[in-house]
């Protein structure tokens, strides 16, 4: 192999994804981001808060403000376009034409890194193109100067998305963080570097916040504004007043920063090699370090069991056998042959299929989960302020509620479940058992809340308990995928914990004791709305069949 190898990979890897729909879609994100980084001037929401101040819209301005979006944003949410590269292979069975080519496995992992760094860094270019067209729009300064605008995409975007293509190379190669396991963690690792990266002290120079902040101090000094107990924000937060504006033509950088700069991207190397010493590269041969575990193409054991528990209310003879005809292993009866069914009444029926899906749905969770559940009701029901603890519980089981509206495709009885006479009961029934869950999960701030007649928050409460589950299964049945659901609300989650108001489903952010966020009739319809596009969706794909 020679060293051309792991690029003409990574072109090859990168061809294919900008096929898919999805990836017009994480263009289009970008183009939002770049708006949302460059608001009106008299808005409310920004990027970027200096205290009060903000810069005119010059090209240095808007290319360090969006390059820091770039680096706060796509570093966190990156990973979760990225991350599928590994996985794919073994899905399509690309994985063992490689497994016998001689491909090493260092120009493999090289390449797949490289092919997540085109992906992001496109949609950094996405960032960068977009940049001028706001500072024109904006009309604060019609001055172009291209190497201020795009140097901070250079120096500030494009190496923090290098480490996180690599981290996604990373997290493929371990068993435990393949899953939805890995996209937790990585929420969790990607906010303490963002967050960590904006500090005076963060190692390599952090996200590069420091160096522009400290430049922009600078020029508010030299303007004359006092800048003590100025605070210096990054994050899309609300201000009460529309922000001042001060002169600010950009930040020099330093030979150190220039050279912490090299030693993120010679991390991020090491970091997409490191799995080099375990990941086997799809060959069989070697038991330790394989590739992702491939869906089976054929009931096995493992999804017989899956499909007794979905349709253990079907009689035996209705739903047939692993190994037998048909696409989920359903046997072919003689032309003569009868099957009888015996429906229950509508009631019962329900009732049943509540049973049915909560036993799914809770299948295969550790007794820890549920013993980490325990611990946070009982903290619940001792802490002072119940609702501090809301959050908490209701983001324990986001793995668990990532399992709605997927389950029936990850196991392959779509087919079968969609000849159920009435599919707006099973999905009912489905959605119930959500509710069911997040009640449970958030039982002690609601009991303690009513007992203290905190009614507004009991209805906020309410509402958060019949979204979330609605949020699940509305995202599970349109993309088929655990990783969107969990993805996007660890997102919403975030938001609210701090201090979105506007965002808040649960309830936990206030204003003179009452909740802040939206009505609970608002967020009780716009379950009832999410989980009628469930519906529509699971019957339309079904009537195209």
């Amino acid at each position: 192999m020679t060293a051309r190898a792991p690029i003409a990979l990574a072109v090859a890897d990168f061809r294919e994804r900008v096929r898919r729909p999805a990836y017009a879609v994480t263009l289009l994100a970008a183009v939002g981001l770049a708006c949302l980084a460059v608001p009106d001037a008299a808005s409310h929401w920004v990027i970027m808060d200096v205290g009060g101040y903000r810069g005119v819209y010059t090209s240095a301005w808007i290319g360090t403000v969006t390059a820091l979006a770039g680096a706060l944003w796509l570093t966190m949410a990156g990973f979760y376009v990225v991350r599928d590269a590994i996985a794919r292979d073994e899905r399509t069975r690309v994985g063992h034409l490689l497994a016998a080519s001689p491909l090493r496995t260092p120009t493999y992992l090289v390449g797949k890194c490289l092919s997540n760094v085109l992906v992001l860094a496109s949609m950094a270019g996405v960032l960068a193109v977009t940049a001028p067209l706001m500072q024109f729009a904006r009309g604060e300064s019609g001055a172009f100067d291209p190497v201020a605008l795009l140097l901070p995409f250079a120096l500030i975007t494009l190496p923090p998305l290098v480490l996180t293509a690599a981290a996604a190379v990373l997290f493929e190669t371990v068993p435990l963080l393949r899953g939805g396991v890995g996209n937790v963690v990585w929420f969790v690792v990607s906010m303490v570097l963002v967050l960590g990266g904006q500090s005076r002290n963060a190692p390599l120079g952090g996200i590069g916040v420091r160096q522009a902040a400290e430049s922009m101090r600078a020029a508010l000094v030299e303007q004359g504004i006092d800048v003590s107990g100025r605070e210096f924000s990054l994050g899309l937060t609300s201000v009460a007043e529309p922000l001042r504006t001060f002169r600010w033509d950009g930040f020099t950088p330093d030979g150190a920063f220039m050279g912490s700069r090299l030693v993120l991207l010679a991390v991020g190397i090491a970091v997409a090699l490191l799995p080099t010493l375990w990941f086997g590269r799809f060959d069989p041969a070697r038991g330790l370090g394989r590739g992702p575990v491939a869906v089976p193409s054929k009931p096995g054991r493992g999804r017989a069991k899956a499909q007794d528990e979905i349709l253990g209310d079907l009689p035996r003879a209705g739903r047939g056998e692993p190994g037998m005809g048909g696409p989920v292993g359903l046997p072919v009866p003689p032309a003569t042959a009868t099957v009888t069914m015996t429906a229950p009444g509508r009631g019962r029926a329900f009732w049943r299929l509540l049973a049915g899906e909560l036993r799914v749905l809770a299948g295969g969770v550790s007794p820890w989960w549920w013993l980490v559940v325990a611990a946070v009701t009982v903290a619940g029901f001792a802490t002072p302020e119940p609702a501090t603890l809301l959050p908490l519980a209701w983001i324990w089981p986001v793995l668990v509620w990532s399992r709605l509206g997927t389950l029936r495709v990850e196991h392959g009885v779509e087919g079968l479940l969609g000849a159920y006479p009435t599919m707006w009961r099973g999905l009912l029934a489905e959605w119930t058992a959500g509710v069911v869950l997040t009640a449970v999960t958030g039982i002690a701030p609601a009991v303690r809340m009513a007992a203290t007649a905190d009614w507004a928050g009991v209805g906020s409460w309410a509402g958060g308990a019949l979204l979330v589950p609605a949020l699940a299964l509305a995202l599970g049945v349109a993309t088929r995928t655990h990783r969107v659901f969990q993805v996007v609300y660890l997102g919403l989650w975030y938001l609210a914990v701090n201090g979105v108001a506007a965002l808040d489903y649960m309830g936990v952010v206030r204003s003179e004791g009452v909740p802040a966020g939206p009505s609970p009739l608002a967020v009780g319809g716009l379950a009832l709305l999410l989980v009628g596009a469930a519906l529509a969706v699971r019957t339309a794909r079904h009537a195209v069949r």
